[in-house]
């Protein structure tokens, strides 16, 4: 059984990754951010946007080995 709550479509149009402000993609309980692959967790169908909660991408280590691979993405 899952437990995944399905994000209502018009508010995941508008929700962007804090980090990289790319568009998110909801993949089982958690979201995607396009550029980078930031995973964010959605607990109890509510979306954790916080840098510090989302999973890396596999091959990267730290947000710093993130931050400075996806750097081009990265708004200023």
């Amino acid at each position: 059984m899952s437990d995944t709550h399905p994000i209502d479509p018009d508010v995941l149009e508008i929700m962007r990754c804090p980090l990289t402000r790319s568009r998110l993609t909801q993949q089982g309980d958690e979201l995607v951010a396009e550029a980078g692959g930031l995973r964010y967790p959605i607990r109890d169908g509510i979306p954790v946007l916080l840098i510090d909660e989302a999973a890396l991408p596999q091959g990267v280590s730290s947000l710093d080995e993130f931050k400075q691979k996806f750097a081009d993405h990265i708004a200023k």
